[in-house]
């Protein structure tokens, strides 16, 4: 089921009945959040991708009854929060998408962290209430806007990626981010690996969920497998170990001894965050105050340089006088004098392009 497998096809393959894959799915995958919430805590991750990405449980929202939609049927749709470079997925969330479900999603995320990170996210309206509630206004926040066009695209792959640029446009939310660096990029491509190794989260398939609760736990289990099983190629480690919560690569087998032993465990507790640690040029301040960086134009000006001396005259050099060459001797040698010659002065032609006229002016 972690490679994305359908619960008929998991029957099929084992021969186990469907609705004991079914009862045990949703027992590894709510120990899967328990175990997420063991590990996930206390990290120092400074810069966090964050989106959602859609799916849809039992029905298509545009079925769905306001009964049912209290009961959370149709939209299911997964915040994910990133970590980079790592790829460690720090929380995740399964909701409408709302308001209620990014506070949420956004307040679990600080309860994970010690340091203030760096976020960037897409154009989520909800998005700058629930950071600003959850870390102050002093977090570097950042938005990637996608714009839309209402009469749609008609190119050959329309109905998916649209080009990049001037499809996007980066903003500044809450202090000052690397707005040139600011992307959610990452975070959508790990939608794409969300899908693949999550069965309910594919399109146009059979697979997906019709209980709610099944849903969050094929999440859940996907997920905690992502992190510590999965090799991510551009790091050669798994995410977990990239961001430091695990030493090794996780085998199915010890996963699966860790998620029937594992006790039942709440996401931690709000801690208090301190100062990222700035790239480039940057002094740690006494006391944990924060860090002192080196910006442009702040540099004090230089001192006035020494007056240089002006160049002396140039001597003028008087050309030796002319001296005739003497017949040389059997012993002196001839010697070249390099100012025995002279160029001689040219006398001007006269040159005529239709010949002379001639003589007579009544001569034909």
């Amino acid at each position: 089921m972690a490679d994305g497998n359908s619960e008929r096809a998991v029957e099929r393959m084992t021969g186990v009945e469907r609705k004991t894959i079914r009862r045990f799915a949703l027992r590894v995958g709510v120990a899967a959040q328990s175990l997420h919430n063991t590990m996930a805590r206390d990290l120092s991750l400074s810069l966090i991708e964050s989106d959602e990405v859609w799916s849809f449980v039992k029905k298509k929202q545009s079925r769905v009854t306001p009964a049912e939609h209290a009961a959370g049927l149709g939209e299911a749709y997964t915040f994910t929060a990133l970590a980079m470079p790592s790829r460690y997925a720090v929380t995740w969330h399964v909701g409408k998408r709302d308001e209620t479900s990014a506070d949420a999603f956004i307040k679990d995320l600080r309860a994970r962290l010690v340091v203030m990170p760096s976020l960037t996210s897409d154009g989520f309206p909800p998005y700058p209430g629930a950071i600003g509630a959850s870390f102050g206004p002093g977090v570097d926040f950042a938005q990637v806007i996608k714009h839309y066009t209402r009469g749609g695209r008609r190119d050959d792959d329309h109905r998916y990626e649209p080009p990049r640029e001037p499809f996007l446009t980066r903003r500044v939310v809450f202090g000052a981010p690397n707005i040139d660096a600011a992307t959610t990029a990452h975070v959508e491509r790990n939608n794409a690996t969300l899908r693949h190794h999550i069965g309910r989260m594919r399109r146009l398939v059979l697979a997906f969920s019709k209980d709610p609760e099944h849903h969050r736990a094929a999440v859940s289990l996907g997920l905690t497998h992502y992190n510590l099983c999965l090799i991510v190629k551009t790091t050669r480690v798994t995410p977990a170990m990239a961001a430091g919560v695990t030493s090794h690569i996780w085998e199915l087998p010890e996963l699966l001894d860790a998620l029937l032993s594992v006790p039942e465990t709440p996401a931690p507790s709000a801690k208090p965050l301190a100062p990222r640690k700035p790239e480039g040029t940057a002094r740690e301040l006494p006391g944990g105050r924060g860090f002192l960086r080196v910006v442009q134009g702040g540099a004090a000006p230089s001192p006035p340089a020494a007056p240089v001396p002006p160049p002396p005259a140039p001597v003028p050099i008087a050309a030796p006088a002319h001296v005739e060459p003497s017949a040389p001797s059997a012993e002196q040698p001839r010697q070249l004098d390099l100012f025995a010659w002279r160029p001689k002065p040219r006398t001007p032609v006269q040159m005529s392009l239709f010949g002379d006229p001639p003589s007579d002016p009544t001569a034909e």
